[in-house]
């Protein structure tokens, strides 16, 4: 049974992201993962299932992988160490649900890329450049970069969309030494994880990250390397030259393109067969990635 929304009574529910739903518990957050899609910086009607579920243990392993990069803002993710307030909710946060360290989350979304796909391919057949970074001439479709880059973008509300932005333009909202040191731990995270799934037989071509400053002291927070937030390719479909098959949500994307959506609020609802093939890509990477 997919989970769609949450609301727990007598929790304070302090916002409802377009996956997320996150409540006040004492002095942490209690972030729960829905299965609520997001596409386009739109939240779609039709949820994915067990979306959340595989997202939350993703990230977990993802946490544990990365914690010596930086920490992260995990406290807590086994249900049944949960305090008192939250055992009548159980059963909706079992294996979807963190408890986690309050943080100011930066303004900005710190994305590397590895290849260059999706809004970057756009950027680059425009001008040549993402985010103000000049790449060689001639490049194709989903080829691999001659090294990571950092290409940030702003933090959409909801039923807005994402902007690309320079780093001066990072420099400018964040300062000079906190604006480097997130763009330097962003592709210290990205190529350690990219190094590790190769070897899964997945290529990470970009990924997102988020970070928050708790304690004056600057942590990843949200979600990091799910298909939600990265694209996943399959090594052995890898051809450059056009668009890869993918274990994210490029494959909804992709459908609702071909249905000429105008992305704007209200989403389409995803025919079945599209919900469910999204559903065992998420699955398969979360094997991929996990399994030992």
């Amino acid at each position: 049974m997919s989970l769609f929304k949450t609301d727990f009574p007598g929790l304070h529910l302090l916002h409802r992201g377009k996956v997320r739903d996150i409540y006040k518990v004492g002095e942490c957050l209690l972030i729960v993962a829905t299965d609520r899609l997001s596409a386009f910086d739109v939240v779609l009607p039709t949820p994915i299932l067990d979306k959340g579920r595989i997202l939350t243990q993703m990230s977990l392993f993802w946490f544990e992988k990365l914690k010596d990069i930086v920490d992260n803002h995990l406290v807590q993710a086994d249900v049944s160490l949960f305090p008192e307030e939250l055992k009548s909710f159980s059963k909706f946060l079992e294996g979807r649900s963190m408890l986690v360290k309050k943080a100011k989350p930066l303004p900005v979304e710190c994305i590397v890329r590895g290849y260059i796909a999706g809004s970057a391919w756009k950027d680059y057949l425009r001008a040549g450049s993402v985010c103000g970074i000049r790449l060689p001439e001639g490049m194709l479709e989903s080829q691999q970069l001659p090294d990571a880059i950092f290409t940030p973008s702003t933090k959409a509300d909801l039923a807005s969309h994402d902007e690309n932005i320079s780093f001066e333009q990072v420099r400018k909202l964040l300062g000079k030494d906190l604006s480097e040191k997130v763009r330097d731990i962003s592709i210290r995270l990205y190529k350690t994880a990219a190094d590790y799934a190769i070897g899964k037989g997945v290529i990470i071509a970009d990924t997102k990250f988020e970070f928050g400053i708790s304690s004056g002291k600057l942590i990843l927070i949200d979600e990091v390397l799910t298909p939600d937030s990265s694209r996943f390719w399959p090594v052995e479909d890898y051809r450059p030259g056009s668009s890869q098959p993918s274990f994210d949500k490029q494959f909804v994307r992709d459908y609702l393109e071909a249905i000429s959506w105008n992305k704007e609020p209200p989403g389409p609802e995803i025919p079945p067969d599209i919900a469910e093939k999204t559903h065992q890509r998420y699955l398969e990477a979360l094997r991929r990635l996990t399994e030992t």
